[in-house]
């Protein structure tokens, strides 16, 4: 059962958020889908907002072509330090400490786990972020039957944003039966 054994670098991280006190990573059935979307994209830019603990991060590293890149970005400068040494010795990793528009430099993305800065705050700017043909997963969701989709009694319109739009190909995936992700492709063409 090899595919469901946690890579060695998601275990260091883990342990990085349990002596930080972070509660927030990536959990393993979101994490499976960032291995399997960094491994679509052998020779790709993997970009990721919101490092953490580095979880996420080594989710995609664990997926990470030998052509391919990985840049994230976190802006609690603790925790950034952190996930850095869990990569320290891997030269196709770049940890970023500040602002997630600090990874507007390395794009376009063939890969983006925007898991902080932009999901919300600047989504048309994620979009644009990414490469023709690239991959946009978005996790933290609560999973609606709904049609528009709903969170807390209203239209969530952050989801259905995504989920809609014109330069995207998007699907919402259930990643646990309390969670979901919405997974997108940006277009060829608009």
């Amino acid at each position: 059962m090899a595919e469901r054994a946690i890579p060695p670098r998601v275990v260091a991280a883990e342990r990085v958020a349990s002596e930080a006190g972070f509660k927030k990573s990536c959990i393993p059935e979101v994490g499976r889908l960032l291995r399997l979307a960094a491994a679509a994209k052998p020779q790709g830019v993997i970009a990721e907002s919101g490092t953490g603990s580095g979880v996420g991060t080594a989710w995609l590293h664990a997926g990470l072509g030998s052509g391919a890149r990985l840049v994230t970005v976190e802006r609690d400068e603790e925790l950034a330090r952190r996930a850095a040494g869990v990569f320290a010795e891997d030269r196709r990793v770049s940890v970023l400490t500040g602002d997630w528009r600090l990874l507007e430099r390395h794009a376009p993305f063939d890969v983006f786990f925007c898991d902080g800065g932009g999901k919300r705050d600047d989504p048309q700017r994620v979009v644009e972020l990414l490469a023709p043909g690239g991959l946009l997963i978005l996790d933290d969701f609560t999973p609606s039957p709904d049609w528009p989709p709903r969170f807390g009694g209203e239209v969530d319109e952050l989801r259905l944003f995504y989920l809609t739009h014109p330069a995207l190909d998007a699907t919402e995936v259930l990643t646990t039966p309390a969670s979901s992700v919405v997974v997108a492709a940006r277009r060829l063409r608009p």
